[in-house]
């Protein structure tokens, strides 16, 4: 079973789908310019037992393109206005890159709310080189455009052999991202660029999942397994011959590791630890 449908957040439509019916809550936050149906593979492989809620993010997908600066507490206040929507007293939470941030401030600022949590390809503990990068990317595409900025990332994002194999899903991915604003791009760019909760992560008290590339080159294994040593008791899973974009290239090895983790099975723990 799916629903759908928009909801005004003081003055901020967020569009939202729910798919799978009566079973355990799950929410999940996309990327950076990206749309909820970049969770499509995984949730297809979750709906049965779980009640996967995605999103547009503001400025992005069919959301309202909010004009103006943005924060990471906009982002968590309008998480939490669509789990409440849905009916969501308490659920697993699943960010992926910048919703990895702000899944990690939602776990920090409203702990109550939160079962288990999956961070995916995200970011914590930035060197100085690479806030140097990440900040010249941020100020190469304010001074371009989207398109310009996404050309020069899809090697960071996919294998080749991946891009080589599946042209339509590359042809789909420059669709999507030549909807996106540019503004509304690079407003929530910043928060990814900007925002670190490296030096305070061991605050994070429930049980948490943290899984990257092993060719991830920003969102590194090393910043994963800087989280892993910060959030006591996490588990970790570094996944051979990926990059970033993992929703992507291989959701149902995520969907696999997400699922055994939430539902707290053995195999899920042997399954992390194969994939270190």
């Amino acid at each position: 079973m799916t629903r759908s449908g928009q909801l005004d957040v003081e003055g901020v439509l967020l569009n939202w789908r729910l798919d799978g019916d009566g079973g355990v809550p799950l929410v999940c936050i996309h990327g950076v310019g990206s749309y909820l149906e970049a969770w499509n593979g995984v949730a297809g492989q979750l709906k049965d037992r779980f009640a996967v809620l995605t999103f547009d993010l503001r400025g992005h997908g069919r959301s309202s393109r909010v004009k103006g600066r943005y924060e990471i507490d906009d982002f968590v206040k309008e998480t939490l206005a669509l789990a409440d929507h849905v009916g969501f007293a308490t659920f697993h939470l699943a960010g992926f890159s910048l919703g990895g941030l702000i899944a990690q401030r939602l776990s920090l600022t409203h702990a109550e709310r939160l079962q288990k949590l999956v961070l995916l390809s995200t970011v914590a503990g930035r060197t100085p080189e690479e806030r140097h990068a990440v900040r010249g990317r941020l100020a190469a595409l304010m001074a371009s455009d989207a398109s310009v900025h996404h050309a020069a990332s899809l090697s960071r994002w996919l294998t080749e052999d991946f891009q080589d194999s599946n042209p339509e899903v590359i042809a789909e991915l420059r669709w999507r991202n030549a909807e996106n604003d540019r503004d509304c791009y690079a407003a929530a760019y910043r928060v990814l660029a900007e925002t670190d909760f490296g030096g305070i992560l061991d605050r994070i008290a429930c049980p948490t999942l943290i899984v990257t590339g092993e060719d991830d080159q920003g969102s590194s294994p090393r910043m994963a397994r800087l989280m892993h040593e910060q959030v006591q008791g996490s588990q970790l899973a570094i996944l051979p011959g990926l990059r970033h974009s993992i929703l992507i290239e291989a959701p149902a090895r995520v969907a696999a590791v997400m699922g055994d983790f939430l539902l707290d099975t053995d195999r899920g723990k042997e399954a992390a630890a194969n994939e270190q």
